[in-house]
Formats: structure tokens, C-alpha cells, sequence
């Protein structure tokens, strides 16, 4: 009998607690600075609007690095010349997109063509835990190739680091759209 007493007891101290309720749902409140862009000032075979908050770091051959150091992310931009190598270029650019399928969940291709300003590519959008998110290339097929990449100094969890993803994609977006070729 006592031991029912002290379970009874147990019972009505244990219930008397308020309910729980699941918490409400939340998102991550991220502020980024508006956009404004200037040109490039650097000498290249190309040249395209940068975004004023990012630090632009010269690299040899050509090459550059569009930094985000509030987003500790970079856009790492390659350049090669084209000498009767259109395809091989095509086919690398295209092996290192399809190199993160392994841990993409979908790569998500957008073809771009300006026959105006001869700068034709594609961008391609890499959902899931991969190294890289977006990568792009662009050409004018007979002389210049630009092979870009995004990558965060961060391990990749692309739910958190998605909106800023999404930030860093209007920047590539207008790079692509101003891209245009030195003569």
C-alpha cells in the first residue's frame, strides 16, 4: 500500500509542470550590404563589374581572387588563352563541376549567350554539402576562356551557408552579364 501511496504522490508532483510546447519556427536573421559594383581595374584579356565590397587579388597567368571577407568565401576566376583547345577546356571545366556529384545533391546548369558582346557559357548551381556551389565559364570560342569557382572557408553545410550563396550568385550573375573582351 505504500508503495501505491508514494507512486500516487510521484505521479500528481511529476504533472504539475506546464505544458511544453514546441518552439516556433525561426530564421536566421542575415543582414548583407546593398549592392553597387564597380569595373575591374586590373589589365586582363577581359574585363567585368566587381562587387565594392569584396577585395580583388591579383594572381599570376591572368588569374583572379574575388574575396568576401565578411563571408569568408572567394571566387576563384582562371583565364586560358584558347589555341585550338576549345574542347579540352570545355571538357576540364565541365570534369570539375561534376567532380562534387558525389556529395551534390543536384547540379542545376543555365546557359548563357550574348552574341553581342561573343561571350557565351554556362553557370552551374550545386545544391548540397559539396566543396563548391556555383561554378562558372565563359568564352567568346575563339580566343578566351574564364573558368569560375565559389568556395567558403568554411566545412560545407549548405543549409546555413545557402543565403549567402544566394548573395554571392548576383555577383557572379553580373559578372557574367558585363563580361566583356579586351580587343
Amino acid at each position: 500500500m505504500r508503495k501505491l501511496l508514494f507512486l500516487f504522490m510521484l505521479t500528481i508532483f511529476s504533472s504539475c509542470k506546464e505544458d511544453t510546447l514546441p518552439k516556433p519556427k525561426a530564421y536566421l536573421s542575415l543582414e548583407y550590404p546593398n549592392k553597387s559594383y564597380t569595373q575591374l581595374s586590373l589589365q586582363r584579356p577581359f574585363t567585368f563589374k566587381v562587387a565594392n565590397n569584396t577585395i580583388v587579388v591579383n594572381e599570376p597567368n591572368n588569374w583572379l581572387k574575388i574575396k568576401y571577407p565578411d563571408l569568408k568565401a572567394s571566387i576563384d576566376i582562371t583565364y586560358r588563352p584558347i589555341k585550338n583547345n576549345l574542347k579540352e577546356l570545355l571538357t576540364e571545366a565541365e570534369k570539375l563541376v561534376f567532380k562534387h556529384a558525389v556529395k551534390a545533391e543536384q547540379i542545376i546548369p543555365k546557359d548563357f549567350v550574348n552574341k553581342d558582346k561573343r561571350v557565351f557559357g554556362s553557370l552551374y548551381e550545386i545544391t548540397g554539402n559539396a566543396a563548391s556551389h556555383l561554378q562558372f565559364h565563359v568564352t567568346d570560342s575563339t580566343n578566351n576562356f574564364v573558368k569560375g569557382s565559389l568556395y567558403f572557408y568554411a566545412r560545407p553545410n549548405y543549409d546555413s551557408i545557402l543565403p549567402a550563396v544566394e548573395y554571392i550568385k548576383e555577383d557572379i550573375l553580373k559578372l557574367v552579364e558585363t563580361l566583356e573582351w579586351e580587343k
